[in-house]
């Protein structure tokens, strides 16, 4: 990979690449991109975990929340997941919504990793209601939920720096066979217009990351979907979070067998690259372009307000070594406020519906099932 990128950068006028074209061939290069590689990236194997690899739970739960509004509220039974992973969400939504023959589903993924797409179709192989997608485009016009995990902050962002009262772009060059960072004057007019509609001002010697493709990203959810819902769970930060002097840094990471490295510049193609989603902008963007924002919620406080509190409740069991208290103890770890889940958001946007906030959370011990 760094033999690659060296020609790469060697190629260009400048002797330089972008930070986000570079994370978008150190991830997604077909040969020689990290997602792209034939290798174990979640789980305790890989380099990180998410949330729906800690157990069904997350998964099942979501089923039954989306279960419920698809009947209340008449919305479309059908799923699109965008960077489904090893299919782990996907295979706990589907046996949950199984359990309701009479509910027919259909659920698409789209997934750029033929490794990940090999892992899905092996794990799903018992769900001839799966179609796994190249693109958005193939399911347009789509009604349904558009749901993804940990996707945005996986996009390619570029990165900028105020020094002197000026505004640099940080970017990628090679010298004596090693990468390093480059700073040049900022020319990149749609970096200075996300931070002027974004009210972005940035501190002396602050950086900042900036999600171009994130925007994109958006733009063509919004294009495919004709009605419904976009359920988007990830970290990320506020406007004013992101200028609070502690993340003076970024937020730009990398891991790799589950230890965080601050520079991506090593080992390109061989870790995780990932960095926090810029939530108000994230809103905006969707609100200009048909998407309405409804809610923005911790991720553990979204899991309680959508009943899974309840199946703790209605689920104990003495025996530590049960399969219900493993399952409860799965339930805690996601809606504890020190675990994985505090640090993740949902928000939720509608296309073409009229839904309150209140309704999304009309839950109680009897249709909670």
């Amino acid at each position: 990979m760094f033999q690659y990128l060296k020609k790469l950068i060697q190629s260009k006028p400048e002797k330089m690449i972008s930070y986000a074209q570079y994370i978008a061939e150190a991830l997604y290069h077909p040969e020689h991109g990290y997602y792209m590689r034939e290798s174990e990236k979640i789980g305790r194997h890989g380099d990180f975990i998410t949330t729906s690899n800690i157990s069904d739970i997350y998964g099942r739960a979501i089923a039954k929340w989306y279960r419920k509004l698809v009947r209340e509220f008449d919305l479309p039974a059908s799923v699109c997941e965008i960077g489904a992973g090893n299919g782990r969400f996907a295979k706990a939504f589907l046996e949950e919504w199984k359990r309701e023959h009479h509910l027919p589903l259909h659920y698409f993924i789209v997934e750029a990793s033929p490794y990940h797409l090999k892992k899905q179709r092996e794990l799903l192989r018992n769900f001839p209601n799966v179609k796994q997608i190249p693109s958005l485009r193939e399911i347009k016009p789509f009604k349904g939920m558009v749901f993804s995990n940990e996707l945005f902050d996986a996009l390619p962002v570029h990165v900028v720096e105020r020094n002197d009262g000026k505004l640099y772009e940080i970017m990628v060059g090679v010298e004596h066979n090693e990468l390093l960072e480059k700073k040049v004057p900022l020319k990149n007019e749609q970096i200075f217009r996300f931070l002027k509609k974004n009210q972005i001002v940035l501190n002396e010697n602050q950086r900042i990351e900036i999600p171009l493709e994130m925007e994109r990203m958006l733009a063509g959810i919004s294009n495919m979907m004709a009605q419904g819902l976009v359920v988007t769970s990830d970290y990320g930060y506020t406007t004013d979070e992101w200028l609070e002097p502690y993340r003076r840094n970024g937020s730009l990471r990398g891991y790799y067998n589950h230890t965080m490295f601050h520079n991506v510049l090593n080992n390109p193609g061989e870790m995780d690259i990932t960095s926090h989603v810029h939530f108000d902008a994230f809103i905006k963007k969707g609100e200009k372009l048909g998407l309405r924002f409804l809610i923005k919620q911790r991720q553990d406080e979204f899991l309680v307000a959508i009943g899974l509190l309840m199946q703790l409740e209605e689920n104990y069991d003495p025996n530590p070594f049960s399969e219900t208290s493993k399952r409860n103890r799965a339930i805690r770890s996601l809606i504890l406020p020190d675990g994985m889940s505090g640090s993740f958001h949902i928000i939720i946007q509608q296309k073409n519906l009229h839904l309150l906030p209140d309704q999304l959370f009309k839950f109680n011990k009897k249709s909670n099932g």
